[in-house]
């Protein structure tokens, strides 16, 4: 059944619990790399774990009518990431400080061009840790996650407006911070369409 789509998945795991274990494979490995950026490795196992045991008990009130339940799922884990603010911006501050990104440190290999970028990632982590948690959310949902902005809207609960507003004033700002360095070469872009 893993061609199913996850309403599908979902829908069955009500009759079949360990059905759900499909929607697991399919997210965890995403889900996963997106909180150790913004928690680090320490809380991003707890992180999911709980994320995908709030989904398992939350999915009778699933909506069938979303076929992917990516924002769903990535609303869920940015809910409880909240919990956890302190220890993002401390992890964006230890970024900062060492460059050291937890999710590409160990497959990037050290030249030149590395060490600007790890410079480049220091500025950028200290810009990100400054930003509004919403507005930092909402960034990082499009940059590190790929969700759409109006994923972004579902998974945080707020207008598509909102989002849009919260991610342009968190561009702006990291643009004004970093000063020649393209934020978007690091963060990501995504044309604004619904």
């Amino acid at each position: 059944m893993s061609g199913a789509d996850d309403a599908s998945v979902i829908a069955r795991s009500k009759r079949d619990p360990e059905a759900f274990a499909e929607l697991f494979r399919r997210h965890a490995p995403d889900l996963t790399r997106y909180v150790t950026r913004k928690l680090g490795q320490d809380a991003a196992d707890d992180v999911v774990a709980e994320t995908f045991l709030a989904a398992f008990r939350q999915r009778g009130g699933y909506d069938a009518a979303r076929p992917n339940a990516r924002p769903w799922l990535y609303g869920i884990a940015t809910h409880l990431m909240s919990r956890h603010v302190r220890t993002e911006v401390r992890h964006l501050r230890a970024v900062e400080r060492t460059g050291v990104d937890p999710v590409t440190e160990p497959f990037t290999e050290r030249s030149d061009e590395r060490l600007s970028a790890e410079a480049a990632r220091r500025r950028l982590a200290g810009a990100l840790a400054a930003l509004p948690a919403g507005h930092r959310d909402a960034l990082l949902l499009v940059a590190w996650a790929g969700l759409s902005y109006p994923e972004v809207a579902e998974a945080l609960g707020v207008r598509l407006g909102t989002v849009r507003s919260r991610v342009n004033r968190a561009r702006r700002k990291l643009r004004r911070e970093l000063g020649e360095i393209n934020p978007m070469a690091t963060v990501g872009e995504e044309p604004v369409h619904e």
